[in-house]
């Protein structure tokens, strides 16, 4: 089976990055496209691949998956032995609930705090009160899987899942922003930073040419 996952810039493009890191992590063996984000070709590249115009998007033979979470649930139907979902059926169901959350929710942090792997920023209000309510309720998620299902490693639940997947790029933004966590929420952003791939993710995207404006924030960088 032929897998090609379409993603934009490795620095910038957090939805890209949720499917690379849990079809890495997995062991599933796929080519990758990048197409540079916000340049005169972009939109047209894409579309020959994706129809909505967006990255990132699965193409597997003659079909297209758009939109992260159906590629997941995709590559779980796909790859039912490779652990895209937790195996426990209660935890898979929280850990889907999670993962949709971050689908749809999160805007303030993600407004204030766009993904960029090549800088750091002192913190400061990122956000205002949206931020730190956007925060607070992250950390509880966490808390909350670590403490009922995450005993079997330092994941969510346990080991790597596609709602680690989900959140590596809130884990970027929290490490990138410096925002101040619990030692808990410390302990499990750790893990997710030293995985192999997203490592490997991150030295690819510090070494790219490209700039996009919108996702510099006005702030110095560290």
């Amino acid at each position: 089976m032929s897998l090609v996952l379409v993603i934009g810039n490795k620095a910038y493009s957090s939805w890209s990055l949720r499917p690379w890191l849990l079809m890495s992590e997995l062991g599933l063996d796929f080519d990758e496209i990048l197409i540079p984000l916000d340049r005169a070709d972009t939109r047209e590249r894409i579309t020959r691949h994706s129809p909505s115009g967006k990255v990132p998007c699965l193409l597997i033979e003659d079909l297209s998956v758009w939109d992260t979470l159906a590629i997941m649930e995709t590559l779980a139907e796909r790859f039912p032995e490779a652990g895209v979902w937790p195996a426990d059926a209660d935890a898979r169901a929280v850990a889907r609930s999670v993962s949709a959350e971050m689908h749809s929710g999160f805007t303030a942090l993600r407004s204030a705090c766009p993904m960029n792997l090549r800088k750091r920023f002192a913190f400061r209000d990122w956000g205002g009160s949206d931020g730190a309510a956007d925060v607070a309720r992250i950390q509880a998620i966490w808390a909350d899987c670590r403490s009922r299902f995450g005993a079997g490693g330092p994941f969510l639940f346990g080991t790597f899942s596609a709602a680690d997947a989900m959140y590596a790029p809130v884990v970027a933004r929290l490490d990138r922003y410096c925002w101040e966590v619990t030692p808990e929420t410390r302990a499990y952003m750790n893990a997710v930073l030293a995985l192999p791939s997203f490592q490997r993710w991150t030295a690819q995207g510090v070494e790219e040419p490209w700039i996009l404006a919108h996702d510099e924030v006005d702030a110095p960088a560290l």
